[in-house]
């Protein structure tokens, strides 16, 4: 007999993972019938045990429900926002949400457009900031959102960059997703997370004035070359 994989999960641990109490997760279990929260599927003593699969399923859709009606606030696409700021911009209840998706989901949210080495060599710590415009285009194309009419501002189309151009100049993400053929360059830096782009995980240069990355067009074109193989 196959042996089950099924995580089960009591109330303390929903409660800690989302930020409740135990007592609202009885509650929400016990007026399931309008909240749509999911059956037990045992007992440990007198603890009640769900399908952690199932929780997290039902927490992700009433979040996505909630976010869909949210429209960020007014901000120039370029103002650069710390992760605390993109999470209250984004509509998010915790200011720890983007934190916890760059941890616990690497790949799924955008990299950061500036990074900041700060602190001492014995206590170094690093600041991450997002442009409005990463996190608006990320809002728009935000795996799991589905078919839905966007309310924010439109995704900013990719700008022609010449293939033919000088080999050695020094390039942004916005420019290396439209060469790539990305649609987006938060789709561009997804796949760089993820290990997609290895040509180009280490950087030609960065620059003085906000840390952006850049690479050459050459370096670019290779990676292009190979995903093409």
């Amino acid at each position: 007999m196959a042996r089950s994989t099924r995580r089960v999960v009591e109330a303390a641990d929903i409660a800690a993972k989302y930020g409740l109490t135990p007592a609202r997760i009885s509650s929400l279990y016990l007026e399931r019938e309008t909240t749509g929260f999911p059956d037990v599927v045992g007992h440990r003593g007198r603890a009640r045990q769900w399908d952690g699969k199932d929780v997290d399923t039902w927490f992700a859709q009433r979040k996505l429900s909630r976010l869909q009606e949210h429209k960020p606030p007014a901000l120039d696409p370029d103002q650069l926002l710390t992760s605390t700021e993109a999470s209250k911009f984004l509509g998010y209840k915790s200011p720890q949400q983007v934190n916890h998706y760059l941890r616990d989901h690497p790949g799924y949210f955008p990299e950061p457009d500036v990074v900041e080495e700060l602190g001492t060599p014995e206590r170094p710590y690093q600041r991450r900031r997002w442009r409005v415009q990463t996190l608006l285009d990320w809002q728009a194309t935000r795996p799991g959102m589905g078919r839905r009419k966007v309310t924010g501002r439109p995704t900013r189309p990719l700008p022609d960059v010449p293939v033919d151009g000088d080999p050695d100049e020094l390039l942004g993400a916005t420019q290396a997703a439209a060469l790539l053929g990305f649609k987006s360059v938060t789709s561009f830096s997804s796949s760089l997370a993820q290990g997609n782009l290895p040509l180009l995980k280490t950087v030609d240069a960065v620059t003085e004035s906000g840390g952006r990355r850049r690479w050459t067009r050459r370096r670019i074109l290779e990676q292009k070359a190979a995903r093409n193989r």
